[in-house]
């Protein structure tokens, strides 16, 4: 009981708790549930590509390409309807294969070069988003059908939709790391990629994996997003990186590999949408929002450092 007790999950959960009660005495509004649920309307696209981050972070690696994804594939879903004529749902299966195969491209250069995954995805980032400017030509893409909005706008049994979806992915990404082979792979290769090699793990395939999958999920967040707001533009997903990031350092990943869960992933990926709106709802304004959740993670990396000490 004591051991979890410590571990760096209880404690960020135990620390949501006393924010979301803090929050809600200095405004009513805050905790009643239209606002909780829209709010998990609002992280859903954020929260769909932390998933598979916390895969990729794991094994030691990082992915700041994904919000580029997010921009090229949201284009290429509106281009492939509106100027190409292809029926809608194949513009969505077009846009989720543009997804999965530009992660893909990302795991192949890292794999196959050896290059650092920093630089990789610095690079690829640039390259995504000038070519879903060069394809959009400054215009946007709009009037969709109206069946089209009901994965970002519409509701299941009083629920947004898309937090169904959510909801499903965590459960699925959560068993996968925590209950089979490919989850231990994943911590064997964060702990000593070496080790993992000399003891017949595919690393290459299993990197490849995870970052094709990180490009896939960026793919279904461009899709969601489009939904949602009713338009398209090329500067979809800017900044998304960084609040990917965020959320999956916050759960408990290191950045050097070998630890993290999606359990982790998700409360830090709630603390941090919640914080934005609580702060937002008691008038604290845009830039002292950004220093509060700024400390929060410094905070929660300082927690997590101490923790690790104390078990070594």
């Amino acid at each position: 009981m004591n051991r979890y007790l410590k571990r760096h999950e209880t404690i960020l959960a135990a620390i949501l708790v006393v924010a979301l009660i803090g929050l809600g005495y200095l405004n009513d509004q805050f905790l009643t549930l239209d606002n909780l649920l829209n709010q998990g309307r609002l992280m859903t696209e954020i929260g769909l590509i932390a998933l598979p981050m916390t895969f990729v972070i794991i094994t030691g690696g990082i992915d700041l390409s994904v919000g580029a994804i997010v921009g090229l594939c949201a284009i290429v879903l509106g281009v492939a309807w509106k100027n190409w004529g292809l029926p809608l749902p194949l513009a969505i299966v077009i846009a989720l294969a543009v997804g999965a195969f530009a992660g893909f491209c990302n795991g192949l250069v890292i794999t196959r070069l050896k290059a650092p995954p920093l630089i990789v995805t610095i690079a690829t980032l640039a390259l995504y988003r000038g070519l879903a400017e060069g394809i959009s030509k400054a215009r946007s893409v709009r009037g969709y059908p109206d069946w089209f909005y009901a994965l970002g706008q519409g509701q299941v049994l009083g629920v947004p939709t898309q937090l169904w979806i959510l909801g499903a992915c965590i459960v699925i990404a959560g068993v996968a790391l925590d209950r089979t082979s490919f989850g231990r792979t994943l911590y064997a290769i964060g702990a000593n990629e070496t080790a993992a090699r000399f003891s017949a793990l595919a690393v290459d395939r299993t990197k490849l994996i995870v970052y094709t999958l990180s490009g896939l999920m960026s793919g279904l967040s461009a899709f969601v997003l489009v939904s949602r707001v009713t338009t398209t533009r090329s500067d979809m997903g800017l900044g998304y990186e960084l609040d990917v990031i965020a959320a999956v350092v916050l759960g408990g990943a290191s950045i050097f590999g070998g630890a993290g869960t999606i359990w982790g992933t998700v409360i830090g990926l709630v603390m941090i949408q919640l914080l934005k709106n609580g702060l937002a709802l008691t008038g604290v304004k845009g830039d002292a929002t950004i220093m509060v959740i700024g400390i929060v993670l410094i905070a929660s990396v300082l927690i997590a450092s101490s923790l690790e000490r104390r078990r070594d």
